[in-house]
């Protein structure tokens, strides 16, 4: 009877370190993931947002030129409206 009680304290003790050791190789398994998708969310918003900067600014532009032309014709018009005589 004691004989056993002892070795099912060995077994108990053997259970704990190999439970011990499954919960830290999850443990580091989990960790590398996580960095893994970290750097990779990072990367993808990394360029993501270059591309949204880089459209913003082609976006910009258009609207700038087409605003340009419209003030030149605007200014061009008007000119021309001034420079007429009235009867």
């Amino acid at each position: 009877m004691k004989q056993d009680v002892k070795a099912a304290g060995h077994d108990t003790k053997d259970a704990a370190k190999d439970t011990g050791h499954a919960v830290k190789k999850g443990t580091v398994k989990a960790a590398h993931a996580t960095e893994s998708g970290t750097k990779k969310a990072a990367d993808t918003t990394e360029r993501d947002t270059k591309k949204a900067a880089h459209a913003t600014a082609q976006g910009t532009k258009k609207v700038w030129d087409k605003t340009k032309n419209t003030t030149k014709g605007a200014v061009h018009g008007a000119k021309e409206g001034a420079d007429k005589p009235t009867n």
